[in-house]
This record gives C-alpha cells, structure tokens and sequence, in this order.
C-alpha cells in the first residue's frame, strides 16, 4: 500500500475510518470512529500494542459513548464554527470537565481566534481555516 509506505517514511501516523477491522488487518497505527457510530463490535478485538482509537463527539452522550468505544482520544467539536454543533468556549469547557480524555478542539479554528485556545481545555487542536495556507488540514497537540 503506497500511503502507508509514504506515512511510514514521513513518520505520519495512519487511521482509517470507520473500519476498525480493516484497519487491524492493514496494521495500520489505529482507526478513527465518527460521532455517528454508536457500536461496540471492536471491542471483541484484539489490538496491538501501539493500535489507538480516536473519536469524534459534539456533545456528553456522544462523549460517553467514545469512552464506552475505549478511544484514547475525542475530537469535540464545534468550538468557534457556528453550525448545528456549535458548542462555544463554555460549553466546549464544561464538557472538558466531565471526561478525562484527551479532548482535541475542533471547528472554526483560525488564525484570528488562536490566541482564545488558551483558555480552552483542550489537549490540541485540529482545523482546515487554520492550516490550509499551510499545506492542508492537519492537527496540532499542545
């Protein structure tokens, strides 16, 4: 598989989508579960060591179910995109407080609101606004 080869050689970790077996069979570095799936199937399966799960979630029911699916990290979003998932700087905050995973910011996120993420309670952050005169969306940890 050439991406895999070519995210090895840039030491660019792998997920897949929503396919938690297909990303176990490809020996991938992990798989990413959207908000939208609520199953618990993979459980069953045995991961390797270094196999992470991350999800996504817009709101505590969603939280709680990726902390159920065992993921080691949530992209919660929407912090600063006004849209239908629209959390804010205090909802996104009081949601922080009620899980101890690592939370990654997500939505809206640009050069003009950076400086507001410091007082977010978040482990990183991820955007398309923020990065895209840089290379396309990629995702920062603090």
């Amino acid at each position: 598989m050439k991406i895999k080869k070519y995210c090895k050689s840039k030491r660019i970790r792998f997920y897949l989508s929503n396919d938690i077996k297909l990303s176990l069979k490809l020996k991938l570095d992990g798989a990413y579960i959207p908000s939208f799936n609520s199953n618990y199937h993979h459980l069953s399966y045995k991961f390797r060591k270094n196999f992470n799960l991350i999800g996504s979630a817009h709101n505590l029911r969603q939280i709680r179910i990726k902390e159920r699916q065992k993921v080691t990290l949530i992209f919660l979003s929407s912090l600063f995109k006004e849209n239908k998932n629209y959390l804010g700087i205090n909802r996104f905050n009081n949601l922080s407080k009620l899980t101890k995973k690592k939370l990654i910011a997500l939505g809206g996120i640009s050069i003009e609101n950076l400086k507001k993420l410091k007082i977010v309670n978040c482990f990183g952050f991820s955007g398309i606004r923020y990065f895209i005169k840089k290379k396309g969306p990629i995702s920062r940890a603090f």
